[in-house]
Order: C-alpha cells, then structure tokens, then sequence
C-alpha cells in the first residue's frame, strides 16, 4: 500500500521593491484627507486646572483642561480626571473625591423651592493601614465618570448642562443647574475609631471647585442649499420644509396665503446663522395692502411690522401641578436671535418671496433641555403686528415653529468624524402643545 504525498502550493517570493508606503503626518501633494479630528492631536500639550487649600495642605489638579479657564469644562460622557496632591500628610486617615450635579428651584413670593440630586459618584482613593501604618501618599489619582441621564419623579432626562435663569418681579423665580467636584482628607482627630466619608469641618482638608458641563452636539445632517424661486412661487424641496399659515383680512378683504420654509431638520448650530424663505400669496389688491406691513429688506431702524425672531423659553415648576385645570409653572421668553430679509422674486402681483437669515446671539451657550421642572425650549416665531389693528386691513400673525440648537457645526469637510463613537439621539423630550414635537440632535462624545 502506497502512501500519496500532498505539497502545498507555493508562494511567489516577493519583490524587493514592493513595500508599504511611507507614512506622513499631513497629506502629501497628491493626496487629501478624509477625515481629521484635532483633539486627537499628538502635539497638544496637557494642561491642568490647579486649586489648593488656603494651608497648602492639598492640591487638586484637574488634568485635560485649559490652564487659563475660569472653571473646568467637561462634556458628554467624560470623566472628570485628576491628581489630588497632599502636601501635609501627617494625621491623615483617609481621603475621598466625588462628583455631583444639583438642580435648584425657586419660585418667589409663590412660597415653593426645590433641590434635587441629579447625581452622586464618590470613590475613597486611600485608607490608612492600622496594622502598617504606612503614610498617605503624596499624590493620589482619580477618575470619576460623569453619567450622561439622570432620573426624576420616575422618568428619565439627558443630564442637563450647565445653566441659570432668573425671573425678577412677581411671581418669579431663580433656577440652577451646578456640578462640582471635591476631596477631603480626613484627620483621626474628630472620629478616632472610624472611618469618616463625608464633608464635615473640624480637622479634616477639605477641597472643591465647581465646573462647567457643557455637552457638545451637532446636526445630524447638513444645511440644504438655497430654494430658488419660480414662475409660480419658490420651487419646493424635501430637503426645506414648509410651515403654512394665513393673514386673515379685515373687512370683507382676501387673506394672504404665507409659506414659511426651513430647513427639514430643524436643528441648527447655535454660532451659524439659520436660513430661511419665506412667501406671501393673494389678490393683485390685497398685496398691496400688505406690502406696508411686510418685510423690510433695508437695515434701518424704521419700525419693522413683520418680524422673524429666534426665542427662548425658559420654564420653572417647583410645585408641578395644576389647579383648577391650569398649570402653576412661570416661564419667561428671550428673543436669542433676529432674522434680516432679502427679496427673492415675485410672480407678477399675486406672490412676492423673500430670503434670509437669522442671527443668533453669541452669548447663546446651551441648546434647549429638561431637567425635571426647569426647562428650556427654542423657536421660530414669525409675527406680523399692525401698529393700529382698528384701522388695519389685516388681523395679527403669530407662527411658532419649534427647533433645536446644537454647539457644534455639522461637518461639511469630515473633520470631527474621527473619535466619535457615532451619534446617538437623547431620549425623547415631552414638550407643550404650542411648541409641539422637538427634533432630534447627535451628541458628539
């Protein structure tokens, strides 16, 4: 009985001149980036925030922040990360960090006000040795991650950023939402047989400061380009939606039709400004009429009858209920950005369109949120006021569109798409009648 013998095919040596290519940090003259994220940069120096005790005794270094900042500032799902250097160790028995965010409430002369724990993350970063008795050391790592929800009254919310809001007169109210972050070496001297873990006075050293939580978000998809008008009006796309509405006529006269078009997604960047067309179609006589309360392209500062305003509204419920049918929250509006018109055709005498922009504020911070009963929401108010509505061929117009600002533009050119771990929509926000249904946006990690 023979025995066969199997052989394997051979390989093809390869040649010495095929080799990987060599690698560049910047793309070379015939090459171009796909996508690039800066802060993942190599040559970015760390930078620390540093606050000591009056006594020297205990320095808290906050690694990964800006060494010229007022306060640190984290963003969605990060880790507060740091050092906590003791300098005065004799007598310390433990020592102990945490993290914790606050909201705080209050409704003035209504008699209600509220504090509410949207999170607590402690960890004992050392426990003297009886037996050893072994010093502590002189510099002690921590990391605390940052929860990206919180739960309230059984529901679940984003954990919300940073933010303030007052009310003056009466009723008012203030509101807060804080995070900090805090050390404490604790000293033998006040409790000798135990272990203390809370911030109490006496011997202990005890450290905070209070930080900034400013996730950042963008747009899931980019802005569309311009609509264009034609021979009967502006040419509609899916990428813009439209928002229909009336001017109802006084006296027997035609109502303008008004289409107001954004775009489809809704959410915009709060450091661009929002694109816009708008339409206003009837009769040859009932535009005319109009036209001296429409919109006014130049930059003066006549009296302007039809406005379109970025608002915000700013809600506070301490006490969440109702009474006899009508909520008991307070709420104030701010007008956060203004839009500037630009005529952009017309049919004849039975439609005229305009185009523009609205300008949002740069002291504009933080997009809309909800955190239990303190709650922020934007939107597109399109109004038209005649200064006398007895003498006034036309009644008011008020069209509200809810939207959503985000910090971060979407990125036309890819960079940003690197690191990420995707985007992900935050759970659902319940919203008034009036502002209806918020869009969605992608929080950037």
């Amino acid at each position: 009985m023979s025995t066969a013998t199997v052989t394997l095919p051979g390989y093809p040596t390869p040649s010495s001149q095929v080799h990987s290519p060599t690698y560049t940090a910047t793309p070379q003259a015939h090459e171009y980036r796909l996508a690039h994220n800066a802060r993942l940069s190599p040559n970015r120096p760390p930078r620390e925030f540093v606050k000591q005790t009056r006594n020297g005794g205990v320095s808290l270094r906050l690694t990964g922040q800006d060494d010229q900042a007022t306060l640190p500032v984290y963003g969605y799902g990060a880790s507060v990360e740091g050092i906590l250097d003791v300098h005065k160790r004799d007598g310390i028995a433990s020592v102990e960090v945490q993290i914790e965010g606050t909201l705080m409430m209050e409704e003035v002369a209504e008699g209600g006000a509220t504090n509410c724990k949207l999170f607590l993350n402690k960890s004992i970063l050392w426990v003297k040795d009886r037996i050893y008795e072994a010093p502590c050391p002189r510099s002690l790592p921590f990391s605390l991650p940052l929860p990206t929800t919180f739960s309230n009254c059984g529901k679940t919310y984003p954990l919300p950023p940073s933010y303030e809001s007052h009310l003056s007169g009466l009723p008012g109210f203030r509101a807060r939402i804080k995070y900090s972050v805090s050390a404490v070496a604790v000293k033998p001297n006040i409790i000798p047989h135990a272990v203390k873990s809370s911030l109490l006075g006496g011997g202990d050293w005890t450290i905070s400061t209070p930080f900034e939580y400013l996730p950042r978000t963008r747009p899931s998809t980019p802005l569309p380009p311009p609509l264009v008008p034609g021979q009967w009006g502006i040419i509609e796309t899916s990428q813009w939606k439209v928002f229909p509405t009336l001017i109802h006529a006084n006296q027997g006269g035609h109502d303008i039709m008004v289409k107001l078009y954004l775009p489809a997604s809704r959410t915009f960047c709060m450091h661009e400004s929002i694109p816009f067309h708008v339409m206003f179609s009837s009769s040859a006589m009932s535009l005319a009429a109009f036209m001296p309360l429409g919109p006014v392209v130049t930059t003066s500062l006549k009296t302007q009858h039809t406005k379109l305003q970025l608002l915000r509204q700013t809600t506070v419920d301490v006490r969440n209920e109702s009474i006899l049918g009508t909520r008991t929250d307070i709420w104030r509006v701010d007008c956060i950005g203004e839009g500037a018109f630009r005529h952009a055709g017309d049919g004849g005498a039975h439609w005229i369109g305009f185009s523009g922009d609205i300008y949002i504020s740069p002291d504009t911070k933080v997009g809309g949120f909800k955190a239990g009963g303190f709650s922020t929401k934007d939107c597109v108010v399109l109004t038209m006021a005649p200064p006398d509505l007895s003498k006034s061929p036309f009644k008011e117009l008020r069209l509200t569109v809810p939207v959503r600002l985000a910090t971060d533009p979407y990125p036309r050119d890819g960079s940003g798409l690197v690191g990420y771990s995707g985007q992900t929509g935050p759970p659902s926000i319940s919203s008034s009648d009036e502002f209806g249904a918020t869009p969605d946006l992608g929080y950037d990690i």
